[in-house]
Order: structure tokens, then C-alpha cells, then sequence
């Protein structure tokens, strides 16, 4: 199983794509809209102060009738952070998102966020892990 350092490596995008605190929602809607993504890492500076996802927006915006475009990152965004290290494998993250059910993990090393991984990372990858398995099975029985 790989680890998150390497599956970050084959990542579209290799930059972390954040938001600073202070700016509105609407703008992390663009950001979103803009690399096809449902959560951004909140930083002030390099450090880690939240992030901020599409389930933030729809219960912290829509259902209590906020504005995007005048409701800043730092009102609405997830601060209680879990988060994981470059080291750290596939199964490993796959465990601490179904059990905490979260949808984004941020991967952080020295205290520095470099990167994030969404469900659909992890899913694919043990997806393409397992069918590599299947056929290293297949020819060692064809053998």
C-alpha cells in the first residue's frame, strides 16, 4: 500500500491550495468551483487554522441564510482539524476518515501542510491497488 507522501506525488495539482481566514466564502466558492475540489485548507501565514468544505457552506451558509459574499472564511470554517503525515499509508487514512467521517484529511509535515487528500484519493487508490493484486494473484496461479 502506498503512502500518502507518494500519492500526494501523483496528485494533479502538486500546490496547496488554500484561503486565508479573513477572506469571504464566496471567494472559496470560486476557488473550488475553479480546481474542481469540496474543501480548501484554511492557512494565516503557513499555519494550519481550519478548513473550510462544501458541507461547511451548506450548513454554516445556506441553512442558516448567510452571505457568501459578506461571511468570512474564519465565521463558518471547521477548526477542530484532523490530520495525518507524509509517511503515513493509504489504510491509515482510509481508517481515520470513516471512523472520524470526514471527507478531506490535510497532510502535514513540520508543522506544514503539504497537500491534502480527499475520500476519493483514497478510494481510488485502494481500487487500483487491489485490482494490481488481482493480477499479480492471476499470473503467479497461471504461473
Amino acid at each position: 500500500m502506498k503512502t500518502l507522501q507518494q500519492l500526494l506525488d501523483s496528485k494533479k495539482h502538486k500546490e496547496v491550495i488554500s484561503i486565508a481566514p479573513h477572506r469571504p466564502v464566496f471567494d472559496a466558492l470560486v476557488i473550488m468551483a475553479e480546481y474542481k475540489i469540496g474543501a480548501l485548507v484554511v492557512l494565516e501565514g503557513e499555519k494550519l487554522v481550519g478548513i473550510f468544505s462544501e458541507r461547511d457552506y451548506a450548513r454554516e451558509i445556506v441553512l442558516k441564510g448567510k452571505s457568501s459574499k459578506t461571511t468570512a472564511i474564519s465565521e463558518v470554517m471547521t477548526t477542530n482539524v484532523l490530520t495525518t503525515k507524509p509517511s503515513d499509508t493509504v489504510d491509515q487514512a482510509m481508517a481515520i476518515m470513516s471512523e472520524k467521517r470526514i471527507r478531506h484529511l490535510p497532510v502535514l509535515e513540520n508543522g506544514k501542510v503539504i497537500g491534502m487528500l480527499s475520500i476519493g484519493d483514497l478510494v481510488k487508490e485502494t481500487i487500483a491497488y487491489q485490482q494490481r493484486l488481482i493480477k499479480q494473484l492471476e499470473s503467479y496461479i497461471n504461473g
